[in-house]
């Protein structure tokens, strides 16, 4: 609860330095003779400075080694420019020219939101690494906002003091030194979330390198996060719904103090007394003890996308009264309305950031990563490119309905009923959109549990039954260790998706010397009898990628597989699946003679990875080889195992016609990055003792989805990346490839876990997965 209290500390201070700052923005307007234009421009330019350096510093947090972890000191840093900033930022005098005013409040906002930046984007990542239960996320911002709202409590009171002349002369004299009062308490409670939660240190961490010689690279890869985040579409949904709603408010929320003031009290400030501040505090009491409580508890009964559909209909209801309620002279009608309306504003950030959280989880099961602090910042970048746009539509709102604050209200009661017809029904019509936008949004608990579930298996960072390869096996045999990238890899990190679709594409049209062919489908496993029709159905879908075709059996309705592809003129290699039982592997090698004496057989194999499986021995590999030799002397004949097993067996390379070795750098935990190096290194140990004969890499591949190996990480881009990056180098060296698989075979989760259903270029229901 400690972690949660301090975190909502920090809240406060996020919510007050922007709380006030709107209000005390009345005064460059009303007391120091800022025109539409300025209001508009400092409104604007400022935030959408402020919206550009989200995303880096999110990059920069996210990618911190330190000993006090990723957060911690840019939330102590920028805590204490925001403070320095706000109190300087308000020293504003009549006396100066309004040129000079305008550009010293410029110059010193610029400095505020750098400080922003500093402490937000790092202190909401906080809260999302907080949890990764679906639950506790929502109490966790829930405590949050509620601490938060109390800033949207307080606030509305500075109106009342600002324009007492028994606290100050004038409003001009009272931001001077409220500023001081404000920013000194404020950023003390801003840089508490960087003392009081805990972080690991992240020094041992392999993160992207942070240094001016990578900065083109690092604004790259901002950027290719950015794009990343943008894939998801449920994080769309959040950000468009969030941009919608909160900036449609806070566009009409500037116009508050000008609503009430000159609907209900013909213009008259001082008549209008403590109705400003009641409406921004009453609205803030019932977000605080009403809204967020009911929001929460609704979570967790309906779900987060039902309670925030609930919510925001509630709020419609609240903007629609606010319209019939506001009668001149009657002021106390519009508190009817305010516990409908702050259900819209009140429950957004508790739900939505919440959301946020588990669309993060989603990113970490895509890419690998752990991005808070980008998602954090592209979230808040459409909040505060949104709130620089709405503070704009404020001062083109004022100039389409011709307000002026200098004239009465009975003197211009059609510009004060634009106004109040903004004020209502302009956040309506964006609570409206935004419900359209998320009626679609599918994270629910369950899916939410289920992607936590399998980014936990990720991370013990195991192989344990799913795998009988090594990690790091190539460095045992061969002492070579892979740091560098081929020359020629592409790196898909630093490209956009729409151009790995394109690459990877071209590589496939551009065609594979081979494909291992995947005959199972859903409902079926192995042992299972194949029909002619589904074999035929999938030889198909090959068939105009692939000049070879590998099969692992020759029985039980595999035997239609070399028979098809010679019918569509594919060549085979046609393997006898070779165990520990001996009468099944005579069936299994008398099948094979008889489809190579029919000419079905181009390259004959015996076993694949029984050495590695302990199945049999060397020996006893050795006398199925002479015996299926001496029956086809005509055609080449070899066995498949992973490429270390003939480096410790020269008698097996003797016999084999034809090396054909397994790579597979994933199982070996090697890093995308060097993937094709790894394989190349894989072939050159294999080549130093074949004794000249032909080398075939008979299976190699990527997973797009599953546990990790070490740093091998399945997902779609590291697929990718990996079939265009390994076809073109053994291309280039014209060695033979057979790339596996060719379909997703979900029977193999029971023997090589989550990651052995996921190595298909087409999925379970034979779609391409990348397109």
């Amino acid at each position: 609860m400690a972690q949660k209290i301090a975190f909502g500390v920090g809240m406060f201070a996020n919510q007050m330095f922007p709380a006030i700052l709107g209000i005390f923005m009345v005064v460059l307007v009303q007391d120091l003779g800022f025109p539409g234009w300025m209001w508009s421009l400092i409104y604007f330019f400022p935030r959408i400075f402020d919206s550009i350096t989200d995303p880096i510093m999110g990059f920069i947090s996210d990618n911190t080694k330190s000993k006090w972890g990723r957060r911690r000191q840019y939330v102590l840093i920028g805590g204490v420019i925001m403070g320095v900033a706000y109190i300087f930022m308000w020293q504003l005098f009549k006396e100066n020219t309004l040129e000079f005013n305008f550009w010293y409040f410029f110059i010193w906002s610029i400095v505020f939101y750098l400080g922003l930046t500093f402490f937000s984007v790092p202190y909401v990542a906080m809260g999302y690494e907080m949890s990764d239960d679906f639950h506790e996320r929502t109490n966790i911002m829930a405590i949050a906002q509620w601490i938060g709202q109390w800033a949207w409590v307080i606030a509305p009171w500075f109106w009342v003091i600002m324009y007492d002349p028994e606290w100050f002369p004038s409003a001009d004299v009272a931001v001077r030194e409220l500023a001081i009062w404000v920013a000194i308490p404020c950023a003390i409670c801003a840089i508490v979330p960087a003392i009081f939660i805990k972080s690991e240190s992240t020094l041992e961490k392999k993160y992207e390198p942070l240094n001016l010689s990578n900065i083109g690279n690092s604004l790259l890869s901002i950027f290719l996060s950015f794009k990343d985040a943008f894939s998801i579409s449920e994080f769309r949904k959040l950000c468009f719904s969030t941009f919608l709603i909160f900036n449609a408010f806070n566009t009409v929320a500037s116009l508050t103090f000008f609503v009430i003031v000159y609907k209900l009290f013909n213009g008259d400030a001082d008549a209008s007394g403590i109705w400003v501040s009641l409406f921004g505090c009453l609205g803030a009491l019932g977000t605080t003890f009403i809204v967020i409580p009911i929001v929460t508890k609704m979570s967790k009964f309906y779900g987060k996308k039902k309670a925030f559909m609930i919510s925001q209909s509630i709020s419609i209801i609240g903007y629609v009264l606010l319209y019939f309620l506001f009668i001149p002279g009657k002021p106390w009608l519009y508190i009817i309305a305010l516990p409908f309306f702050s259900f819209g504003i009140g429950s957004l950030f508790t739900i939505m950031m919440s959301m946020t959280a588990d669309v993060i989880d989603i990113d970490e099961l895509n890419s690998g990563l752990r991005r808070e602090g980008i998602f954090g910042a592209i979230y808040w970048w459409m909040v505060k490119v949104g709130f620089a746009i709405a503070g704009a539509l404020s001062g083109v709102i004022i100039a389409i309905v011709g307000f002026n604050p200098d004239v009465l209200a009975s003197e211009q009661e059609s510009a004060v009923n634009g106004l109040h017809l903004f004020f209502c029904f302009f956040p309506m019509a964006g609570t409206i959109l935004a419900m359209y936008i998320m009626k679609d949004y599918s994270i629910d608990e369950n899916r939410a549990n289920e992607i936590r579930e399998q980014l936990k298996k990720r991370k013990i960072n195991t192989t344990e039954v799913v795998s009988v390869y090594k990690i790091g096996q190539l460095h045992n045999f061969t002492s070579v260790k892979i740091n560098d990238r081929l020359a020629s890899d592409q790196n898909f990190r630093l490209m956009p998706k729409a151009k790995q679709l394109e690459l990877f594409n071209a590589t496939l049209d551009e065609g594979l010397y081979g494909l291992c062919f995947s005959p199972y489908r859903e409902d079926q496993n192995i042992g299972d009898v194949l029909t002619e029709d589904q074999i035929r159905e999938r030889m198909d879908i090959i068939k105009p990628y692939t000049k070879w075709v590998r099969s692992f059996s020759c029985r039980d309705g595999n035997d239609y597989i070399p028979k098809i592809a010679k019918s569509k003129g594919l060549n085979t290699m046609v393997g006898a699946w070779i165990g520990d039982n001996a009468e099944e592997n005579d069936k299994e090698i008398a099948a094979l003679i008889k489809m190579a004496k029919e000419g079905l057989v181009d390259i004959a194999v015996i076993g694949n990875e029984t050495l590695m499986r302990n199945d049999l021995n060397e020996e006893e590999i050795l006398n199925y080889l002479a015996k299926v030799k001496q029956e086809l002397p005509q055609i080449q004949i070899g066995y498949v195992d992973a490429y270390y097993q003939f480096i410790q067996r020269p008698k097996l390379v003797d016999t084999c016609d034809l090396i054909l070795i397994n790579c597979y750098p994933f199982w070996e935990g090697g890093k995308i990055e060097f993937a094709s190096n790894y394989i190349s290194e894989m072939y050159k140990a294999t080549e130093s003792i074949a004794n000249g004969k032909p080398i075939i890499i008979t299976e190699t591949g990527w997973p797009n989805r599953g546990t990790n190996v070490g740093d091998a990480l399945p997902s779609n881009t590291n697929a990718m990346e990996y079939f265009v990056n390994v076809n073109s180098w053994a291309k280039a060296k014209n060695i033979p490839l057979f790339y596996f698989s060719s379909f997703d075979e979900s029977w193999k989760v029971h023997h090589e876990g989550d990651v052995g259903a996921r190595w298909g270029l087409w999925d379970k229901n034979e779609q391409l997965k990348f397109k």
